[in-house]
């Protein structure tokens, strides 16, 4: 942390619900970083994407630190920015959480006050982790890196369905609407994935770097951030009622009881449509493309700055 003077805040104002009174948090956070030695100059957003390019930049002009501020799609936007950059400079990432659903603070314990956060970061250390690479086998040129969580089947059609508006007024309870739709419009077609030479046909893919997978759900709990692997949940059913009958078991965690749900663990994993279906996939809630689709680890491809514990409140224990 002592090196870490230089840093630039990317800040998504769209993300979530925050408008101005969320503008007073992040000036409050950055106040809190620079009485403990971190400079942190503010770039806000106006477009999708944009994030990736001001990442890129942050790069090339030699910050030491990147903090986004902002929800998933903004966190994935700064992450290809920063693993993407070829100059050998390898600029840690950390996060002021915001936004829809926002997994990564989740995954981390960080707290969703701002300047809460901003503390827990000013005691925090910076580690190398993987990152997910997720390569569309038609287009690799669209290839994305990926944090928290990918997959294919119908979280991915979600993604392209969503409405953007109405996930704007209603953050993570859009994409809950759009799913509860999907389960009685989606078909629920297989697709074939194969790792080490193995193959299975499923209609659900979820690519797991954390635990959490959106909402109060965890999914993928055996994967590990600071792992170089994935943890993969496949499932076979094609029938949506099925689907909504293992909300009760997920929501216990007992998911891995179920018949016709598989988990794995490896550093790579191939998705292969079986007939002419369109089947989507998706990383960290926003659309890649159409299977086929690669997912490997990239081992060390990010720096991020871990946060300390949140304070108790004084007297409490």
């Amino acid at each position: 942390m002592q090196e870490l003077h230089n840093a630039l805040l990317i800040h998504n104002p769209n993300a979530g619900s925050g408008g101005n009174a969320r503008r007073l948090k992040v000036d409050e956070a950055r106040r809190i970083l620079e009485a403990r030695g971190i400079q942190a100059d503010l770039a806000e957003t106006t477009a999708p994407g944009e994030a990736i390019e001001i990442a890129r930049r942050a790069n090339t002009d030699g910050r030491q630190l990147v903090i986004a501020c902002g929800g998933d799609g903004t966190i994935n936007e700064v992450v290809n920015g920063l693993a993407g950059s070829q100059n050998g400079h390898r600029v840690p990432l950390a996060l002021l959480p915001a936004g829809t659903a926002n997994v990564l603070a989740k995954e981390l314990e960080l707290s969703w006050d701002i300047p809460k956060a901003a503390e827990q970061l000013a005691r925090g250390e910076v580690r190398d982790i993987a990152l997910g690479l997720a390569t569309p086998l038609e287009q690799p040129e669209k290839a994305r890196y990926f944090l928290s969580v990918a997959g294919a089947g119908p979280d991915g059609r979600i993604t392209y369905a969503v409405d953007l508006e109405l996930k704007a007024r209603l953050g993570i309870l859009a994409y809950w609407w759009q799913g509860a739709r999907e389960v009685f419009n989606y078909k629920f077609h297989h697709f074939r994935v194969s790792i080490e030479g193995k193959s299975r046909e499923v209609s659900l893919l979820i690519v797991g770097r954390t635990k959490h997978y959106g909402g109060p759900f965890k999914i993928t709990t055996k994967a590990d951030l600071f792992e170089d692997q994935f943890e993969f949940v496949g499932l076979t059913t094609q029938s949506g009622l099925k689907y909504l009958s293992y909300l009760p078991t997920l929501w216990f965690g007992d998911l891995r009881k179920e018949e016709g749900v598989y988990f794995w663990k490896s550093d790579r994993l191939v998705c292969e449509p079986t007939n002419e279906d369109p089947i989507y996939a998706q990383i960290d809630g926003e659309p890649l493309a159409r299977l086929p689709v690669e997912f490997r680890i990239v081992p060390r491809a990010l720096r991020l700055l871990v946060p300390g514990p949140a304070q108790l409140p004084s007297g409490a224990k």
